[in-house]
């Protein structure tokens, strides 16, 4: 009898790539609105990041060829696996979208920011949430989801996408934009008199994920490649090699 935490050592690397990719190539979903995960390099047409190096990674461990199909929003990666579009993404690990969405453990924390302007009262993350604030954020992002459970009085008002909140907060009468540290940091310094609040307002697991009626096995298969990526220094050596800063290592 096998013991089901060890279905998928039972099953072969042969096996678990039907599974895993039916067409016999790994679709993977690249979300390029979270510049700490993955972005386009100088020509514009090939993903790169941690995410593109672990889709590689799962390709190569399961012998097939590797197809990534980029969007541009984290709702659109989550649509493409949830329709079948994509055999895995990578994501925010979120209750609302955990529906439809099988997770590995994370792999990396992110942080998320508020950002203001300069001659902006609000000095702590704590006063943000007031009936009179408007807090933009891109809809469908992990922050999205966040913050609709969390902010109580505040309004939220959805941007496109997340590269595009600050630039849609800069046009219109809003108090407080929301999002990824490191892109709200960047775009600080891109747009004059803005800053960031102190600290974060939540921290983000991020993980792989397929569908959740995908097979145990499958399953299984994913969660042990992520930890095996995190533990032999590949997750670490990605983001030194991106020059990507900001995110920690998940324990």
């Amino acid at each position: 009898m096998v013991l089901p935490g060890h279905v998928a050592l039972a099953q072969t690397t042969h096996d678990i790539a039907q599974q895993m990719a039916p067409t016999g190539t790994l679709r993977a979903v690249i979300n390029l609105g979270n510049p700490i995960l993955a972005r386009l390099v100088s020509n514009g047409l090939e993903p790169e990041g941690v995410s593109v190096d672990l889709a590689r990674a799962l390709a190569e461990t399961l012998q097939v060829p590797l197809q990534l199909v980029p969007v541009n929003a984290a709702a659109q990666s989550v649509q493409a696996v949830r329709q079948g579009q994509a055999d895995i993404g990578f994501f925010a690990i979120d209750p609302v979208r955990g529906q439809g969405i099988a997770f590995t453990p994370p792999y990396v924390l992110i942080e998320g920011s508020y950002l203001v302007k300069k001659d902006s009262p609000l000095i702590d993350n704590a006063q943000v949430d007031q009936r009179s604030h408007r807090v933009v954020v891109g809809r469908g992002s992990a922050y999205d989801l966040f913050l609709t459970r969390e902010l109580k009085s505040a309004q939220l008002v959805r941007a496109p996408t997340s590269p595009q909140v600050v630039p849609f907060f800069l046009n219109g009468p809003f108090d407080v934009a929301a999002g990824v540290k490191q892109q709200l940091e960047s775009d600080a310094q891109k747009f004059a008199d803005l800053r960031l609040l102190p600290g974060h307002f939540m921290v983000i697991e991020q993980a792989m994920g397929q569908a959740s009626d995908t097979t145990p096995a499958a399953k299984e298969f994913l969660n042990q490649f992520v930890v095996r990526m995190k533990l032999s220094g590949f997750v670490r050596q990605s983001l030194l090699r991106h020059q990507i800063e900001g995110a920690i290592i998940a324990p």
